[in-house]
């Protein structure tokens, strides 16, 4: 019984495989996005203020970070939480690299350069946003950054640990040969 409860456990991982396709699907949809804005700049080229141009690439860049969140989500997701790709010649450099922490230190980086390119963008039109605004913009942006910066201690804390308790043992099964 207790073979049957674990096998079906390990099956029910594949029930996460539909999420990533949706997430493909999403990848889509902002490169439809992405190419709507770059074909409405095009005929107003010449006509667009330099900081209306500015926060159009804005926003492209934007989409940019977010698509490139969601292709790591879905390969290092679908790697570490359904199965490893078998991909001969153009895989990329960090596919099978990147653990659950690595993911999410990178996810949390990636929401802070979103989060930044945004916050730019008001910056930009600080006229059309009121004061209160902005304040707020800045304080969900610096939490952010916080957040971010922990994660990252916190992990890095989390694999000195490791490798000191790592060297601790094999000093000590060293020893015992001795």
């Amino acid at each position: 019984m207790k073979n049957i409860i674990e096998k079906m456990i390990y099956i029910s991982r594949w029930l996460i495989f539909p999420i990533y396709l949706g997430l493909s699907f999403c990848l889509i949809l902002l490169t439809l996005k992405f190419f709507q804005l770059v074909f409405f700049i095009f005929p107003e080229i010449f006509f667009i203020s330099e900081s209306g141009l500015i926060l159009v690439i804005l926003s492209l860049i934007d989409i940019v970070l977010v698509g490139g969140l969601l292709v790591m989500v879905m390969f290092s997701g679908y790697e570490n939480f359904i199965s490893k790709m078998n991909i001969e010649g153009d895989k990329l450099g960090w596919m099978g690299t990147m653990d659950v922490n690595s993911i999410k230190n990178k996810v949390s980086s990636a929401i802070v350069a979103i989060s930044s390119v945004h916050l730019l963008r008001v910056f930009m039109e600080t006229e059309k946003v009121s004061n209160e605004k902005i304040v707020w913009y800045v304080i969900i942006h610096l939490t952010f950054v916080v957040s971010a910066g922990g994660m990252a201690y916190i992990d890095r804390l989390n694999k000195s640990n490791i490798n000191s308790s790592t060297r601790k043992c094999s000093v000590l099964v060293n020893r015992r040969k001795k």
